[in-house]
């Protein structure tokens, strides 16, 4: 494949991927305001308790499925096998009913101790009881997106994902609108419900499996490795969902229940819209990544395009997000929610590292590096959480925002000597220059944010429009290998299809 044919492989996947981020994103800024009106910041920040709760007994009782289950398909994909595929489905399906029953039995069975030690109210024990069904259906819908990814059935993720979050929000508020603060359980429940549902509707249209029927041995050789990387993978995320619940419990202890809201509404803005570059990695370039990772010349050069790609698309929005985030925390939440503008901006600044350390990241996760990976991840999280511990007493909350900076301060040299070790992997010198570019426009808006709002909004806005038209204009130089007119070609045909539309 030329490099302008992988650019816009990347491209159009980042655009079917980030399409429906962005209405997703639609929604659930909707969903956030309606969420701050209706219960305020201390129900904002249950919410985000009882969703890291569901989130933390997923990822143990998934067992890294979706990682491994999708790096299953598409090697076997990959070799054009329907006996290795329809094997390595069914091991998943046979392997996602164990783990989702186990899952849901397990916070059942430790509501008293999680209500206690966790949200520090055994009141909550019954309430924390129903999430054992959040945990089911969520272990159940990672089995089927890592189906659909691995297949590379992009399409088919992208409208689920928009299908799943109208019905989710829709459930949810209604469960508010009739409740109130009692119905927070079943709104924490809607997501994973709204998503398995529609997860398998597209699954059911699958083609069928056109195999003879998997025996006992290749579905055990299948098992064992789910088991022995997933095991690996499902430590390394365990570090993430950890991590962020010390954070909320240190907060909740330390600030109240008003400042774990603050860092919920900061924490929410912050993954949602980075969410439409993130998605997209995980959609399409882990399952290629995986099936050319032995040849380490294009696995860097895929790389270096997917980060290129990745960093010209969220560049403008990052920037605008800087600039805005006191006026976005407004818009989103409410007055009372002024405190999180603080948390969010340092969390922007750490996105920026985010973004460019995540494609590094993937080179584990398909090489499968598991042990590595896992200590990677248990690494980075146990900086967040210490740097958070330690900022609290002294910062305040936007110590948490700081932390999330450090955290990436980390990551990324460390997933770049990894990479540097696994594959010989450097930076092209266009991407060391954005990374830099971009970097230092950051620091600049957080410095100029500390002696005038009006000034930062006005010089933000500017330089993300500045970076909009540059980024654009990039774009379609590595999409038509720079010729003017492959830029024009492009053009054209997107102002086409711009104008079919609209007929």
């Amino acid at each position: 494949m030329s490099d302008a044919s992988s650019y816009r492989q990347i491209l159009r996947s980042s655009s079917v991927i980030g399409g429906a981020s962005v209405v997703n994103i639609g929604i659930g800024l909707l969903r956030m305001k309606a969420v701050a009106l209706l219960l305020g910041p201390s129900g904002v920040g249950l919410i985000g308790l009882f969703t890291n709760l569901v989130a933390l007994v997923s990822t143990v009782a998934g067992l890294g499925i979706g990682n491994v289950g999708t790096r299953q398909i598409a090697e076997a994909a990959g070799r054009s096998d329907p006996q290795r595929i329809a094997t390595a489905r069914r091991a998943l399906f046979w392997g996602t009913l164990m783990l989702a029953g186990g899952g849901a039995l397990v916070i059942w069975s430790l509501r008293g101790v999680f209500a206690a030690y966790v949200l520090n109210d055994a009141t909550l024990a019954p309430q924390i009881g129903w999430l054992s069904l959040a945990v089911a259906l969520t272990v159940a819908a990672a089995s089927q997106n890592a189906l659909l990814n691995g297949l590379r059935r992009i399409g088919d993720i992208a409208r689920v994902q928009i299908a799943s979050a109208v019905l989710s929000t829709v459930l949810g508020l209604l469960a508010l609108w009739c409740w109130g603060a009692p119905g927070i359980v079943a709104f924490v429940v809607a997501a994973p419900l709204a998503t398995f549902v529609l997860g398998h509707v597209f699954v059911a249209r699958l083609p069928k499996v056109q195999a003879p029927a998997s025996d006992v041995r290749e579905l055990s050789n299948q098992w064992r490795v789910l088991v022995r990387l997933g095991t690996a993978f499902m430590v390394a995320g365990l570090a993430a969902v950890a991590a962020q619940l010390v954070v909320r419990t240190l907060v909740q202890r330390d600030l109240g229940a008003d400042a774990l809201g603050h860092f919920q509404a900061a924490w929410a803005i912050s993954m949602t819209y980075i969410g439409f570059v993130l998605r997209a990695m995980g959609t399409d370039f882990y399952p290629r990544l995986t099936a050319i990772i032995q040849d380490r010349d294009a696995v860097n050069r895929l790389v270096n395009q997917q980060t290129e790609v990745a960093l010209l698309l969220a560049t403008p929005v990052l920037l605008a997000m800087l600039a805005l985030a006191p006026w976005v925390i407004r818009l989103l939440y409410t007055a009372e929610f002024a405190e999180a503008a603080l948390v969010l901006r340092w969390q922007v600044l750490g996105d920026f590292l985010k973004i460019a350390s995540w494609p590094l990241g993937f080179i584990l996760l398909a090489s499968g590096a598991g042990r590595t990976y896992m200590l990677t991840e248990w690494t980075a999280m146990g900086v967040f959480v210490l740097l958070t511990w330690i900022g609290l007493p002294l910062l305040g909350l936007a110590a948490s925002g700081m932390a999330f900076v450090g955290l990436y301060v980390v990551y990324l040299p460390l997933v770049y000597w990894l990479a540097v070790r696994r594959t010989a992997f450097t930076y092209s010198p266009r991407i060391v220059k954005v990374m830099i570019s971009c970097l230092a426009c950051a620091i600049v808006l957080m410095t100029i944010s500390t002696h005038s709002e009006i000034a930062t909004r006005v010089i933000g806005l500017c330089i993300a429009s500045i970076f909009a038209a540059f980024n654009f204009r990039q774009l379609l130089a590595v999409v038509s290998n720079g010729s003017e007119a492959g830029k024009l070609r492009i053009a054209r045909r997107a102002m086409d299809r711009l104008l079919t539309r609209k007929e």
